[in-house]
Parts: structure tokens; C-alpha cells; sequence
């Protein structure tokens, strides 16, 4: 696979347009660099009496338009310039939704499926007890992200309440209804996917009924994208794909009892009635609509000329290397930004923190609507700025998401 450093990719995407905006070199510095960050080593005591040290960091990126927001990933690979990326691509893509918030990541060096359940609750617990002097709900607040879930997130806000001597419900998302977590969550970034896929359809004239979808990457995001592609769009998933192979059914596969063959052996692969495929194949597929939903760097400069898809949705962050961008670009495919794609997930994210704030708790409907609205007017903003200039949706969408944050910045009299 072509490897390309996620950090330098955002800001070659974030320096394509300073020139359009008259960004000064001097306002181009501060926008490429986190304000601050936090590096800790976590000693743990393992179940087995051994101790163990994990290597942690929380990066805030840029606080101009609010409180920090982002993800905590647990992950063997977690490197400090991913982290830096992801909260870069946080902030833009808080600024595109126009979101009261700045962007912020934070990680842990770690492999969750080698820990007990007791042990990853250590983990979790001894990493906010390690952050929590520059997080809470008016400073950084953290949420879910890869190999993170509403137990991790259980955990964590705890924690903090306990070294704050308060319950702060408000100082983590993506919790678990019964402790202030929102109805709409779990499927958010998902949901708010298909909203941008729909708007996308709308001006390319393209009828979504049953139309192809391939989703490559079956976790948390790529399994709601997969089981919600019918109900919300009238598609059908012919491929989806995991860490440990792909399965293709031309006439279309049962999402639920996929799932439930997912539950059971821990893979997609194998799935009954089905036929296998690398996740090299699943990127190639003659499919009207493909979803990256993994990590980044799968669509790459070697199989961008083969991808037949007229719409490609990044749910995932980073899919897309600058060399395929221009690649598919040319091709025609159109290209939905992860920053506009998968803003789903800190949307809902911000409508339970003010549900937290107001001690409040919205149905599921209120919830979707209220994603659906804010969706909508990012892609069309970005729709309308992209036929304007004639940039593509990256382009038009960091533009947006970039003079928002300079405005602010100006504002607040930092420039």
C-alpha cells in the first residue's frame, strides 16, 4: 500500500487555500501548528502483576471558534503526527459545520484486543486522570474514536468527575444514554454520511434506489453505513470488507445477518452465500457509491484509475492520498470530503453536550433532524462555493472551513 504521513497530506490540503483566502505566511504558521499538547506515560498493572508502561497524548489543535473537540484512539500505530492530523481535520471540520468548537485528538499507543476488560478500564481511567487538567466542558472534550466505545467513554467521564470531585457529565461524549449520552449517536457519523451521499446524488441527478454501494471497513462507522444504505437511500451493499478479507454478492447482502455472522466469528470473511475479495478488489468494483470507513491511505495513486464508483464517500479520515484526489478528480468520480462526509459523528456529539449543559435529553427524531439540517447546509455551502470557483469539494470545503477560523482569530485579536 502507498504510504503517505496523514499530517502532511491535511496541510498540503490546508495550504491549497491560503493563496485563495490572501493568508499571510505569518497566519499560515499558527494555522499549522496545535497550541498545545500533552504527552504522558501511563504505567498500568496488568492482571497477570506485571507492569506495563503505554505512551498517551492529547493534541489541541486550534481553539479560535470554542472548546477543543475530538476522539481518544486506541491503537498499536498511534503516532504523535497522526494524532496532530486527526486534530487538525478536527478543527475544519468543526468550522465547516459550523460548530461553537475547535478541534482537538487524543490517543493511546495500545492494542484494546490484547486487554482484559478490567485492564482497558485501567488504561482508560489512568489516561484522564493523566489529561484531565486541560480537558472539561469549557477547555477540550473528548469522545469516541477507533477501538473506543460508550463503556470507554463511561469510564473516562467518571474518572474526571472523580478528580474534579463532580459529576461532569458534560466533560465526555458519546456516553451511554443511562449517564447524559444522546439518542443518535452510536449511528451518527453513519447517518450523517448518508445525508451527504444524498445531497451529493441530488446534484449529480443520481436515483439512489438501488443503486450499488461497496463499504470497506466493517467496524463501528462502516457496519451503520452498510445496514442504514437501504433504509435511508434505497441502496444496495454488494461488498463490504474488514481487516481480515471482503465478501461480494452481486444481488445484494442481508446487513442484519451479516452482522450477526460479524458478532459471531469476528469477521466479515466467510459469510455465507457470498464470495470472497481482497479489500484491493473492493476499492475496483463497478459500484455506484464506494465508502472508505477504515483508517486512511486505501485509495492511492496505483488503484485510483481503476475505481468505477461515481461517488466516493469518505467516512473515514484521510482515505484519500493527494495523488489519487487529482486522479479521481479527472476521472469524474465525485468525491465527498471526510471533513464534510463523516461530520455526523461531532455534531451529535455537540448536541449532547448541550443536552448535558441544559440537563436535558432529546428523542432519537429530534436528534436526527436537527443532524440532518446542519448536513445539509454544510454540503450545500460546499456544493455552492465548489460551482463558483470551480474547485473541487475538498478544495471549496477547506475554504469554507479554514476563513472561519482565520475570522475568528482576526475576532479575538490574535493576528
Amino acid at each position: 500500500m502507498e504510504e503517505q504521513n496523514l499530517l502532511s497530506i491535511v496541510e498540503k490540503h490546508l495550504c491549497s487555500c491560503t493563496k485563495e483566502l490572501s493568508i499571510t505566511p505569518q497566519i499560515e504558521a499558527l494555522l499549522r501548528n496545535p497550541i498545545r499538547e500533552l504527552h504522558v506515560a501511563l504505567p498500568l498493572c496488568m492482571d497477570d502483576g506485571s507492569m506495563q508502561v503505554f505512551r498517551g497524548f492529547r493534541v489541541q489543535y486550534n481553539d479560535a471558534r470554542g472548546p477543543t473537540k475530538g476522539g481518544i484512539r486506541f491503537h498499536p500505530d498511534q503516532t504523535i503526527d497522526t494524532v496532530r492530523a486527526l486534530a487538525s481535520l478536527m478543527t475544519w471540520k468543526c468550522a465547516l459545520h459550523n460548530l461553537p468548537l475547535g478541534g482537538a485528538k487524543g490517543g493511546v499507543i495500545c492494542n484494546p484486543k490484547a486487554l482484559s476488560p478490567v485492564e482497558l478500564e485501567r488504561l482508560s481511567r489512568a489516561y484522564i486522570r493523566s489529561i484531565y487538567p486541560i480537558i472539561g466542558p469549557d477547555k477540550d472534550i473528548p469522545a469516541p474514536d477507533v477501538y473506543t466505545n460508550p463503556q470507554v467513554m463511561a469510564w473516562m467521564m467518571d474518572e474526571y468527575s472523580k478528580c474534579v470531585m463532580k459529576t461532569t457529565f458534560g466533560a465526555i461524549t458519546g456516553k451511554p444514554l443511562v449517564i447524559g449520552g444522546s439518542e443518535g449517536r452510536l449511528d451518527a457519523t453513519a447517518r450523517g454520511g448518508w445525508f451527504a451521499i444524498g445531497e451529493a446524488a441530488r446534484g449529480l441527478g443520481l436515483d439512489l434506489k438501488d443503486a450499488t454501494v461497496a463499504v470497506q471497513g466493517f467496524g463501528n462507522v462502516g457496519s451503520y453505513a452498510a445496514s442504514l444504505a437501504h433504509s435511508l437511500s434505497g441502496c444496495r451493499v454488494v461488498a463490504v470488507s474488514d481487516s481480515r478479507g471482503g465478501i461480494y454478492r452481486r444481488d445484494g447482502l442481508d446487513t442484519d445477518e451479516l452482522m450477526r455472522h460479524k458478532e459471531k466469528t469476528g469477521t466479515v470473511a466467510g459469510f455465507p452465500g457470498s464470495e470472497g475479495i481482497t479489500n484491493e478488489d473492493l476499492i475496483e468494483l463497478g459500484v455506484d457509491i464506494l465508502i472508505p470507513a477504515a483508517l486512511e491511505n486505501v485509495v492511492t495513486a496505483r488503484n485510483a484509475p481503476h475505481v468505477k464508483a461515481k461517488i466516493l464517500a469518505e467516512l473515514a479520515n484521510g482515505p484519500t492520498t493527494l495523488e489519487a484526489d487529482e486522479i479521481l478528480s479527472a476521472q469524474g468520480v465525485h468525491v465527498i470530503p471526510d471533513i464534510l462526509c463523516n461530520g455526523g459523528g461531532v455534531i451529535v456529539s455537540y448536541l449532547e453536550m448541550v443536552q448535558n449543559f441544559s440537563m436535558d435529553q432529546w428523542s432519537e427524531a429530534d436528534v436526527h433532524a436537527r443532524l440532518a439540517a446542519r448536513m445539509q447546509t454544510a454540503c450545500r455551502a460546499v456544493e455552492e462555493l465548489s460551482r463558483s470557483y470551480g474547485a473541487n469539494p475538498r478544495r471549496a470545503a477547506y475554504t469554507i472551513a479554514v476563513k472561519r477560523v482565520v475570522e475568528a482569530m482576526k475576532a479575538r485579536g490574535w493576528l
